[in-house]
């Protein structure tokens, strides 16, 4: 690969082999490196290849106002930690991580202590994502001084549920988990339930309505009339239901978007299995 612009000393825009604009990091690759020079294998470290239409150029300018050492600490403990391989597609989360923890750096230097209120809510739902920004902060801590407390855990599993999104925007992640726990608290109540978000069903509801949201973001949401399998989801589980129906309702306050019949269906026939699991009657 050659060099097509350097835009630091860590951070350089070249071309892969299939003619595509391509972000390159790794330490000293755009030292003394002028355009159309040849890039030193050996020193990248991570390959972006952005595939979400957004412009390399922007994306790379956006990672070289980065602090380097913050920068080049956070994209190899994406590696590290198993988040990201040698090549990602995915230049925002780092971007977003290493903003994120340049901030953190900061405030830790200057004695100040953040407490993230979503600390519970984080781990109940979003379980997988915690445990993997456990092993990033890790990670992260083996390359900068001062090492970031166990608090920042909660922040960076954030920021890896937002990047399943389009959008990148955190604000709508935050909005989201507020909107799932008000759902299981719906849930709970109407069925007089004491649900654990660890189990299989609640899970696998957690999971439906986080891909919920990504099709409502995307205004992809599954058929505008309802199908055949969502009218017998219907006809077999009323009580769940109306349950969902007040879900979707929940949805479109917050977030300003309707339900189509069959995402109702389907949400029904999750609430339906996570009550009957956990001893309701979500069939009734």
């Amino acid at each position: 690969m050659k060099v097509l612009r350097v835009l630091n000393n860590n951070v350089v825009l070249s071309r892969d082999g299939e003619g595509q604009e391509v972000i390159l990091t790794g330490r000293g690759l755009g030292f003394r490196a002028r355009p159309g020079d040849e890039v030193d294998a050996e020193a990248i470290v991570r390959v972006f290849v952005p595939v979400d239409g957004r412009d390399p150029d922007h994306l790379a300018e956006a990672l070289s106002m980065i602090d380097e050492e913050v920068l080049r600490a956070v994209v190899i403990a994406l590696g590290t930690a198993g988040i990201e391989g040698r090549e990602s597609t995915r230049p925002t989360l780092a971007i977003a991580v290493a903003d994120h923890v340049a901030g953190a750096l900061d405030r830790v230097r200057r004695g100040q202590v953040v407490e993230y209120p979503l600390r519970a809510e984080v781990q109940t739902l979003y379980g997988r994502e915690y445990e993997r920004a456990r092993g990033l902060l890790d990670a992260i801590n083996e390359h900068v001084d001062p090492a970031l407390g166990p608090e920042e855990a909660t922040a960076l599993a954030l920021h890896l549920v937002n990047a399943g999104f389009a959008s990148g925007d955190l604000a709508f992640t935050y909005t989201m988990t507020g909107v799932i726990q008000q759902m299981l608290a719906v849930v709970s109540e109407r069925f007089g339930l004491d649900l654990d978000s660890r189990s299989m069903s609640a899970a696998r509801f957690i999971t439906h309505v986080r891909y919920l949201f990504v099709r409502i973001q995307s205004r992809r949401q599954l058929g505008g009339q309802e199908s055949t399998i969502g009218l017998s989801i219907r006809e077999n589980y009323p009580e769940a239901t109306r349950t969902a129906e007040q879900l979707a309702t929940i949805v479109q306050l917050r977030l300003g978007e309707a339900l189509s019949a069959d995402e109702v269906s389907y949400l029904a026939l999750h609430v339906a299995r996570m009550t009957l699991d956990a001893g309701g009657h979500g069939a009734g």
